[in-house]
């Protein structure tokens, strides 16, 4: 039951969290340190980390070009990890509050925040250094912000454990990237992708990185010529999203009533998601 607690919670929670990557105030956000994007998006998802080589990074975060990290990451340590991480907030905060107007002051916000707490206070982190790193960072005041903190834990909780899976699984950062972008067999199947333009561009691999990480693929059975995944890359992508939820399972087996807190959180991710800030949204008047 708590795998499908896990589940249900990065499916219901992920927008509320991935607004800080998607949202227009980024970019006054990078301007403000002559920073681009790449220095903004490290800086302020690695900064709980410290002042750690950009291989440290790039572990972590395991699906990026290490070439891409170490430009980021270097032009976040020069800029200052704390002024790259205040930075970010404004542009969360800003972002959180176009989305959720007044709702900024309800109620409810703090309750998911005490909720989470007690999971964030209880949980392990052996094997799990972002999450970790973001678990013992300062937390904002506000708690429209303090939610987004919370969340980030609880997803950086759950990604290192996907970290673990993909390990296991013999898959290089670049075909970890391919794989997840393939075809599945199941058309119903709920899944979050970008497509190959928009995952090259942002992972930082190259046309040859991405066809060979996909030739590699076909070599080992698990994607077809058409650049779908065969059944057996069906079965191994099935059993590491399984297994990425038994993972994050002990976390929300310490959430005080977790399936009370996700029915709390759906108008708040709505809000978000109706400003179409994210990728494939629209904005909702």
């Amino acid at each position: 039951m708590s795998s499908l607690m896990a589940r249900a919670a990065y499916e219901t929670l992920e927008p509320y969290h991935v607004l800080a990557y998607f949202n227009p105030h980024n970019e006054a956000a990078q301007q403000s340190l002559g920073l681009d994007p790449l220095g903004l998006y490290f800086g302020g998802r690695a900064a709980p980390l410290g002042r750690c080589t950009a291989a440290v990074v790039a572990a972590t975060f395991y699906n990026f070009n290490p070439a891409y990290v170490n430009h980021g990451w270097n032009a976040a340590l020069t800029a200052g990890l704390p002024e790259v991480d205040a930075a970010r907030t404004r542009a969360v905060d800003a972002s959180l509050r176009d989305a959720l107007g007044d709702r900024v002051e309800a109620p409810e916000l703090s309750e998911m925040v005490g909720a989470l707490r007690v999971a964030i206070g209880e949980a392990s982190y052996a094997g799990r250094p972002l999450a970790a790193a973001w678990a013992f960072a300062p937390w904002p005041d506000e708690p429209h912000l303090q939610f987004w903190h919370a969340i980030a834990i609880a997803r950086e909780y759950r990604g290192d454990g996907h970290v673990a899976a993909l390990v296991l699984a013999g898959l290089s950062p670049a075909e970890a990237l391919v794989f997840h972008e393939a075809p599945h067999p199941d058309p119903d199947l709920r899944r979050r992708t970008l497509g190959r333009k928009i995952s090259q561009k942002t992972r930082g691999w190259s046309d040859a990185d991405w066809d060979g990480a996909a030739e590699s693929l076909r070599a080992k059975g698990v994607l077809g010529a058409d650049g779908a995944m065969t059944d057996a890359g069906a079965k191994l992508y099935d059993e590491m999203e399984r297994e990425t939820d038994h993972s994050a399972a002990s976390f929300w087996a310490h959430v005080p009533d977790a399936a009370g807190l996700l029915d709390k959180a759906k108008p708040f991710v709505k809000a978000v998601i109706d400003t179409g800030y994210l990728p494939g949204t629209k904005p909702k008047s």
